[in-house]
């Protein structure tokens, strides 16, 4: 059994694809460099189509349309589109009809029409909120709700998204994350969603309604206080201050992953049959900076890259949320986004 592993460089200019092979000797086999992605930080895959939409900086930054080969990994451009600032984080919906992006730089969320060659159609909605790092389509209801996080309103904004990307406010039109705390990446799983905090480093609960709109239940710590690290801001430098430095989450079975990037570690935190968080398992070391990193859709493998390393790291995540290394790939410089495809 293997798995396509796609993974944005930023500092490379490039999507690199590797092979995740399992097996008695698990490892990731190096395939395809496809390059000219100026600060490829976020991409968003169509696998039904076999389509990439990778966003990418430049005078003016925009989103390209390519096209995924699954045997070797190469994408081949279709299109581009220009956007008015840069995007920190890109989602299909609709069943890969509609994606929806957020810019951190420019402070909205945006849906566009997309499918087939088509590529990035004119823009459908709009909404602003400070340093907009997130968005996340779920379904509910019957239909689909989007949760565009804003890091620098401590807030998540949700809307009803309808199949022509209008978005409609809910009732509550946001949901307060606690104050400072930077909420930053947010994932859906069934009835519950969990939100990491850059400036505290906590993995907020969030409870779903029916009609999607989200709750607070509980959140725990996910920073190891050996590391004395403290509590960070907008504006500051968490590498001269020695500051808490969240960056993203991931659901693997019965844990949750989240990443800090001042300590280059990974914790693992216990999640019960309902979703509810316990308290962290332990601490793992990893890739240095490490922003972005991804889990197999079965919770067994993790692939983490760092920002200031230039390789992946394969892990197995194990029965008691332990990560055991099956060793590296080389890959470009600036790593910041990983996709898995099966």
């Amino acid at each position: 059994m293997s798995e396509l592993v796609l993974i944005a460089t930023a500092k490379s200019d490039s999507i690199i694809a590797l092979r995740l092979h399992r097996g008695d000797r698990p490892h990731l086999e190096p395939l395809t460099v496809t390059q000219g992605l100026t600060g490829c930080g976020t991409f968003a895959v169509d696998a039904e189509r076999d389509l990439v939409y990778a966003a990418y900086k430049g005078d003016p930054p925009g989103v390209a349309t390519l096209r995924l080969d699954r045997a070797t990994g190469a994408l081949t451009e279709v299109g581009r589109r220009d956007v008015e600032a840069s995007l920190a984080y890109l989602a299909l919906a609709s069943g890969g009809t509609l994606l929806l992006g957020a810019s951190y730089g420019g402070g909205f969320g945006v849906t566009w029409p997309v499918g087939g060659d088509l590529g990035v159609g004119d823009p459908i909605s709009r909404i602003e909120y400070r340093n907009v790092h997130c968005v996340v389509a779920a379904p509910s209801g019957g239909g689909e709700v989007a949760y565009f996080v804003a890091l620098g309103d401590d807030l998540v904004a949700q809307y009803a998204l309808a199949g022509d990307g209008t978005l409609t406010p809910l009732d509550p039109p946001t949901v307060a994350a606690p104050q400072g705390s930077g909420p930053r990446h947010l994932i859906v799983d069934g009835p519950n969603a969990y939100l990491i905090t850059e400036y505290s480093g906590e993995v907020i609960r969030l409870t779903r309604g029916g009609a999607g709109a989200l709750t607070v239940a509980e959140s725990v710590g996910v920073v190891d206080p050996r590391h004395g690290l403290g509590h960070s801001r907008f504006g500051a430098d968490p590498t001269q201050e020695h500051l808490i430095w969240g960056a993203d989450l991931h659901r693997a079975g019965s844990w949750l992953i989240a990443s800090e990037r001042s300590s280059s570690e990974l914790a693992s935190v216990a999640v019960d049959a309902d979703g509810r968080l316990g308290q962290v398992a332990g601490f793992t070391p990893t890739q240095r900076q490490p922003r972005g990193f991804n889990v197999t859709a079965d919770g067994a493998y993790l692939i983490a890259v760092g920002e200031k390393s230039t390789e992946a790291e394969l892990y197995a995540v194990e029965a008691d949320g332990s990560l055991t290394s099956h060793g590296t790939a080389p890959i470009g410089n600036g790593a910041n986004w990983v996709r898995i495809l099966a």
